[in-house]
């Protein structure tokens, strides 16, 4: 008996051991298995939302301006970003006629600690240059016409010309998103909240939106971004584009700020319906350089980010157009010589806040400065309250 027990410790010691390794390598199959699956799932989803992304090339564009060389460890980035009211997103580079309702000018500083969206109205009369047309089969002379006219004449390669040889400024890429995609996207996130003043009811447009601050989706945020007409100031472009630039600060700040890139189930079908939207030149045609960019707007930080309209008037030839101002030379300026906006950004619209208020979660407008920068020490908290809501009547945004 002495002489077995041993034995039959020694026995359940193997047996133990022998069931702490079958464990073990079981373990090991089951991780190897999931390491290789969710790396197979990676690579499809990574082809298939790549795959999604609509390139074309834009061609010769003939004369162009130079970069210009700044100080920082990457180059600064202009990209172009049009919204196209061809809703289904297709023939953007064939012959159907179409308008970019839509074009705001993206500059990344080449230090990536600041970002800045300008908006360039659709009605503002402009020289636009000759350009080719979408399918390149003829030219069309130049003259002075609607900078939208532009994207209906040669979609985005006479776009970008046009802006090219008003401002002097390079154009690295550019992004077309068209309008179903746009739905998707703002779905994807579970909506934007947004706050209207008064009850729309645009007849024109066949657009109606009730009053108050509420989450809008699908075709209502559509219509929201679109409407011009029976809100804000007779020329319903610079409302518009006011409530775009807050529309899109909103959903910045949803995406980076609210969990969705944290959320793998929202952040791919958010990528899904964004490349489905796009269309773009062959070199910014990828998902790295796409996540690129969105990682350095992340890292930039929501407060660095801003959005402007390029400085405007009526045009005096008719009250329904509009004409850059001189200043917006300064803004060229800015953005060639990588500058910050400084005094030009006092009416920005910025992601997570409205401007000099504290942060919320809907965006709104604050007044154009009607004055020369002051330390504050003399000013009318009832003169700027008042501004503030004159600034956001005029755009159709809640005070």
């Amino acid at each position: 008996m002495s002489e077995e027990e041993p034995r039959s410790d020694e026995a359940r010691h193997r047996g133990k051991h022998s069931r702490r390794r079958r464990i073990v390598q079981r373990v090991v199959i089951v991780v190897a298995v999931l390491v290789l699956v969710l790396t197979t799932a990676f690579v499809i989803a990574y082809k298939k939302l790549e795959g999604n992304i609509n390139e074309i090339s834009i061609g010769d564009l003939g004369d162009r301006p130079d970069p210009v060389d700044v100080e920082g460890p990457k180059e600064p980035l202009n990209v172009l970003v049009m919204g196209s009211d061809n809703r289904d997103g297709t023939n953007i580079g064939g012959d159907t006629p179409g308008l970019s309702d839509t074009t705001i000018l993206l500059h990344l500083s080449a230090d990536r600690k600041r970002a800045y969206g300008v908006s360039l109205p659709r009605d503002a009369m402009v020289e636009r240059p000759e350009c080719s047309t979408k399918n390149g089969k003829k030219t069309v002379p130049g003259g002075q016409t609607q900078f939208n006219a532009a994207y209906a004449v040669g979609g985005p390669a006479c776009t970008i010309k046009t802006v090219e040889s008003l401002t002097n400024i390079r154009i690295d890429h550019f992004v077309v998103i068209n309008f179903a995609g746009f739905k998707e996207m703002v779905n994807a996130i579970n909506g934007v909240t947004v706050c209207v003043p008064e009850e729309v009811n645009d007849d024109i447009g066949h657009i109606h939106l009730p009053e108050g601050t509420y989450k809008v989706n699908g075709n209502q945020a559509l219509d929201y971004v679109r409407v011009r007409h029976d809100i804000g100031a007779a020329n319903g472009d610079i409302g518009r584009m006011k409530r775009q630039q807050a529309f899109i600060a909103a959903m910045v700040e949803k995406v980076v700020s609210k969990g969705t890139l944290a959320n793998p189930v929202r952040l791919y079908k958010f990528l899904d319906a964004a490349t489905n939207s796009l269309t773009t030149d062959t070199g910014f045609a990828r998902l790295r350089e796409l996540a690129s960019l969105g990682t350095s707007l992340k890292n930039i930080g929501l407060d660095n980010i801003q959005f402007i309209t390029v400085p405007n008037r009526p045009w005096p030839e008719d009250p329904n157009r509009l004409e850059w101002t001189p200043e917006a030379n300064e803004v060229w300026r800015k953005i060639r010589f990588d500058r910050s906006l400084g005094k030009l950004a006092a009416d920005a619209v910025t992601p997570g806040r409205k401007p000099g208020e504290a942060p919320t979660g809907t965006p709104s407008v604050s007044p154009s400065p009607s004055k020369g920068p002051s330390d504050g020490s003399n000013e009318d908290p009832r003169s700027d309250a008042e501004d503030r809501k004159r600034a956001a009547e005029e755009a159709g945004l809640c005070a």
